[in-house]
């Protein structure tokens, strides 16, 4: 299935959680991590059980510190 990360098209296996496509797409920690599917937040606790779309548009924001 296709979905859109980051405005970046990813193929991903059908019934993938949140979780399995980050474990794809990026190879660093979740510290600090949030994920909006559809524009709805979803918690970290649910990354597991959320499963994706296809056709779902996905947003990781990275917090970072700075001033």
């Amino acid at each position: 299935m296709e979905v859109t990360i980051n405005n970046q098209n990813y193929l991903l296996n059908e019934a993938c959680s949140i979780e399995q496509m980050l474990a794809v797409v990026i190879s660093t920690e979740t510290n600090g991590l949030a994920i909006a599917v559809n524009q709805t937040i979803i918690p970290k606790a649910d990354w597991a059980t959320h499963l994706l779309n296809p056709a779902d548009q996905v947003i990781l924001i990275k917090a970072t510190q700075g001033g």
